[in-house]
């Protein structure tokens, strides 16, 4: 699910909670060494995302969130802000020079220019959470 998160819809974060589950509390993220990546650098994006985000010369940025049954990716462009919720089920991780995420014909492709060895370290924290989550409800 993509949406523009730049103004509140509760409706939307319903949605998103039954999707990936509620934000994990303080304790929680504390014990995971933190929940959000560090800023990235949006390098490319699919044709889905290029219909709505209308890039001009500034960079485009993005944080990442985990949840207990996902994540939430955060796409930042000029004043708008753009959201992807997207369940482990869906999830699936490139690792090639660059880092990039895909679900439902959709991608988004990371600079390794900035923050990238916090974000090594974050990217595979997830794929762990991944990991457990689909080997714990059947999914593998």
């Amino acid at each position: 699910m993509i949406y523009n998160s730049t103004y509140n819809d509760i409706e939307k974060e319903i949605e998103t909670n039954n999707l990936v589950g509620k934000k994990f509390n303080l304790i929680k993220s504390i014990r995971l060494g933190g929940i959000g990546s560090k800023r990235l650098i949006v390098e490319d994006l699919s044709v889905n995302f290029k219909k709505m985000i209308q890039q001009k010369n500034d960079l485009i940025y993005s944080n990442i969130e985990l949840r207990n049954k996902g994540i939430i990716v955060y796409v930042v462009e000029g004043q708008k802000r753009f959201t992807w919720v997207i369940p482990f089920y869906k999830l699936v991780v490139y690792k090639s020079p660059s880092f990039s995420i895909h679900s439902d014909g959709n991608f988004i492709r990371y600079s390794n220019q900035l923050n990238h060895k916090q974000n090594l370290t974050f990217f595979k924290k997830v794929l762990d959470h991944k990991y457990n989550f689909n080997k714990h409800n059947n999914h593998i």
